[in-house]
């Protein structure tokens, strides 16, 4: 008897890790995919697609179709979301990783503005609309598979897993960017060689599918379909019954978004283009600060199980609301080592927020609507926050040649996070078996 329990606790553990693994994986390629576009579109889109306007404004243009894909991306977390809750978590991950890699790999064979006319332009807006369509179920999937068949006491750590898919994403779109800008001059960069790492989408989505289609079903979801306690239409249902909890979701992670795009996408342009730092420097800095972000995420995680989700989730807040006031200063020195340190303890403060978000949304709902409300709050807070932040700061140092309106504007952002964390219960000592729902009541 005793061989039997230790046999299954075995085969548990093993379930778990694939579960956690293909979701991490899954998540940083497809993240890889999203963040090639926004880094191509700080270095090089402008000259590529909008090379008929001036530099700022190109880069304006070109961040205006990098928010094209955080439009698509609540029409995605309704769409998966609600299949999701219906027909389970793993064929949504499946389908979302191939909109993802077809779409980035495509953008890869687009003709320039000097080929294709406006055409180009518009060809890109559209494939970066689908590709944050794909992106919109991908978060809400990935954190319930890990965070469903995780450690029931552990759910803070579990949930963390995917979020250093962001890390992970970034550092590898940084990375492919930064090797060709190695490799070729200037002229071949801009001819062919930032279309590398956009074909490289391909070979990558092929291993995460492997990888997603040998990871079992969440058993959460499972338990729920055997029970009959699926929802219809779980979309409904969240509008009609969980609308607090969408509106802390969407709240909770506008200030996180907004300062998570100033410190790793508008950091590059403000480098490149207001302080004169060349483009594989200012590419360096981000590389460094996502690759420490890789272990932070997951420790705040973890402490916002002993800690609780809201002071961890608020410490990181209101640390990134200070030091905002620090960075750009310290980016206007010149000095590297002075640099990495803005940007690192910038992410650090968002790792705090990070860290915990993924199990903090996604308590917030009962189980059988809790990808469609997840991932819709996530989502929808992409569109204030990280959709507008690097538009916004562009225009604003346009209109006042300054970084303290974009200090500002974050803290702005930030102050709404800590409202919407603020007002949430605390869910990290909720016995595993209750849902939201029951909470509430």
């Amino acid at each position: 008897m005793a061989s039997q329990t230790t046999t299954r606790s075995k085969d548990d553990r093993t379930t778990r890790r694939r579960a956690i693994g293909g979701s991490v994986i899954g998540t940083a390629l497809e993240w890889y995919d999203f963040f090639l576009y926004g880094t191509a579109a700080a270095l090089v889109f402008n000259t590529v697609f909008f090379p008929t306007v001036d530099p700022l404004t190109g880069t304006l243009l070109a961040f205006g179709s990098f928010a094209v894909g955080f439009v698509a991306r609540p029409i995605g977390a309704i769409v998966f979301g609600n299949f999701g809750d219906r027909i389970g978590r793993k064929r949504i991950l499946v389908i979302t990783l191939m909109i993802m890699g077809i779409s980035t790999m495509l953008i890869g064979l687009l003709p320039g503005y000097g080929t294709a006319g406006i055409l180009a332009p518009i060809a890109l807006t559209v494939l970066r609309f689908v590709q944050g369509f794909g992106l919109g179920g991908e978060w809400g999937g990935a954190v319930l598979m890990s965070l469903e068949h995780g450690d029931p006491k552990r759910r803070g750590l579990a949930a963390s897993w995917p979020q250093i898919g962001v890390p992970l994403g970034l550092l590898l779109a940084n990375g492919a960017l930064t090797v060709m800008l190695w490799l070729t001059d200037d002229e071949a960069f801009l001819a062919w060689g930032w279309r590398v790492p956009f074909l490289l989408s391909a070979v990558l989505i092929a291993i995460g599918l492997w990888i997603r289609l040998n990871v079992t079903e969440s058993p959460e979801f499972e338990k729920l379909a055997a029970e009959g306690h699926r929802v219809k239409h779980p979309i409904l249902e969240v509008l009609r019954t969980q609308r607090r909890e969408l509106l802390i979701a969407t709240g909770s992670r506008i200030g996180t978004d907004v300062a998570f795009y100033i410190f790793v996408l508008f950091v590059v342009t403000y480098l490149t283009q207001m302080v004169g730092i060349e483009q594989t420097t200012a590419t360096l800095v981000v590389l460094v600060s996502a690759a420490t972000m890789i272990l932070f995420i997951p420790l705040f995680g973890a402490l916002s199980d002993r800690l609780g989700r809201r002071p961890v989730y608020i410490g990181g807040a209101v640390g990134a609301l200070l030091w905002v006031f620090a960075f750009f200063p310290l980016l206007e020195t010149q000095n590297l080592v002075l640099i990495l340190l803005a940007d690192f303890v910038g992410m650090l403060c968002w790792a705090a927020m990070y860290g915990p978000l993924a199990a903090f949304t996604t308590e917030l709902f009962p189980a059988n609507v809790r990808y469609s409300g997840a991932s819709l709050g996530f989502q929808l807070s992409g569109i204030l926050g990280g959709a507008l932040a690097p538009i916004i700061a562009v225009a604003l140092y346009g209109r006042f040649e300054s970084w303290v309106p974009i200090a500002i504007y974050v803290a702005g952002m930030l102050i709404i996070t800590v409202v919407s964390v603020m007002i949430a219960r605390e869910s990290s000592r909720d016995t595993p078996a209750l849902t939201a729902a029951e909470v509430q009541r």
